[in-house]
């Protein structure tokens, strides 16, 4: 049977779990603009403030938190709880920036990519290259949505590509633990892709059923689903945040699907210790908790 364990509240729309050497989360406010740690008896300290809407959230090789920055979001708050609301037209863009975790320096990275700016960046996965893939969600507006999609950029600020573009707005993004598969999570398909990687930066774009099929489904629940962040543990499973109110597990070859029921609408993140199993940590964005969750 499933435990969940309430480790803090009070948070505002937290996302990127990071956990830590030392037992402690560090995360990301979206709707404060802040980095956050989380001690494991609870405790918060603001590690940095870099403003916009600070998103997903990886360590990077030099030790610094890396952020995907969206720009900032709209929010409303329905009894009690943050609910994200559509972009205006004039809706700030977002850019990458890694932050020290001492010092609370933020250096911003990509504001870019030759020249077209990003829209939404969300989320990011570093591989063993000194590189990391990273998904621009694109921005929703009442009467319309920009696409985003998928880019490789070196951890040092120096190139970034496009990898899969466009697509319908991605959102988790993962690497198989032998390095070879790239999974990206659409949140309002809610379908689980997977590409094959074929060096850094660069995937298979051919295994569609289709030529306009970016790559192949690993999963595509027959319910409503909209799928945020993900994480893949050290088995392969990939854990998606599945919006309303679960976390799907699905098998590395997309045989076996499994849901868990979380105890908010808006579960957003999934984070593994450093060992890459052990309980969960999970992000519960409406109610603003950070969780621990054993299977």
């Amino acid at each position: 049977m499933s435990k969940i364990t309430e480790i803090t509240d009070g948070l505002r729309f937290p996302e990127g779990p990071v956990a830590l050497a030392d037992g402690s989360v560090v995360l990301v406010e979206i709707a404060a603009g802040e980095i956050t740690r989380v001690a494991p008896d609870g405790t918060k300290t603001t590690v940095a403030k870099p403003g916009g809407g600070p998103n997903g959230s990886a360590l990077g090789p030099d030790g610094r938190l890396y952020v995907c920055n969206n720009g900032g979001m709209n929010f409303h708050i329905i009894d009690g709880k943050h609910v994200p609301g559509h972009a205006h037209d004039d809706a700030p863009l977002g850019w990458v920036e890694a932050i020290d975790l001492e010092t609370g320096a933020v250096e911003v990275l990509y504001r870019d990519c030759g020249g077209i700016p990003l829209l939404a960046p969300n989320d990011l996965a570093f591989d063993t290259h000194g590189g990391f893939y990273f998904t621009d969600h694109g921005k929703s507006r009442k009467f319309s949505r920009d696409k985003g999609g998928v880019y490789y950029a070196k951890a040092d600020g120096s190139a970034i590509n496009r990898v899969v573009t466009p697509m319908d707005g991605p959102n988790g993004i993962g690497i198989s633990p032998d390095g070879e598969t790239l999974y990206v999570a659409e949140t309002p398909t809610g379908r689980l892709w997977a590409f094959d990687i074929l060096e850094p930066g660069t995937v298979r774009k051919d295994n569609g059923v289709a030529p306009w099929q970016p790559g192949r489904i690993l999963a595509n629940p027959n319910e409503y689903s909209l799928f945020d962040s993900l994480t893949v543990d050290g088995a392969g499973n990939v854990w998606v945040a599945t919006i309303p109110g679960r976390v799907t597990r699905v098998s590395p070859d997309g045989s076996e699907v499994t849901q868990f029921s979380m105890p908010d609408m808006l579960p957003t993140n999934v984070v593994f210790g450093p060992s890459g199993d052990g309980p969960a940590f999970i992000t519960l964005s409406a109610s603003g908790k950070l969780i621990a969750f054993e299977a």
